[in-house]
């Protein structure tokens, strides 16, 4: 089996995703933010915002820890950090959502 350039590139970018995600913390932090809002997060045009200390005072970790996780699901363009202030804000990338669930049900037809 021959795999075309354009498929190889999208396979890459869906291994970032399972990788950054097969990390148990990273995998309930992108839950948390998934959820709906709560207090202290913000709700914008594009989804619920939580701050990297909100994340961090939910999962009861250093800062220094979240922000290694957040900096894997941002990298596998599983979430949007945003700068505001001192405050980081983190949601998730719906559009990525959205091409990861095409890709299931395309594959399974």
């Amino acid at each position: 089996m021959v795999i075309e350039r354009s498929e190889s590139a999208a396979t890459g970018s869906l291994a970032r995703v399972f990788k950054a995600l097969g990390d148990e913390s990273r995998m309930a932090i992108f839950q948390f933010l998934r959820e709906r809002c709560g207090s202290g997060c913000r709700v914008t045009d594009e989804g619920t915002e939580r701050t990297v200390s909100e994340i961090a005072k939910a999962f009861d970790l250093a800062l220094s820890t979240v922000s290694h996780h957040i900096k894997e699901l941002r990298n596998a363009g599983l979430i949007r950090c945003e700068r505001d202030g001192q405050r980081v804000y983190c949601s998730v990338n719906e559009k990525l959502l959205r091409d990861l669930k095409g890709f299931f049900v395309d594959r399974a037809r």
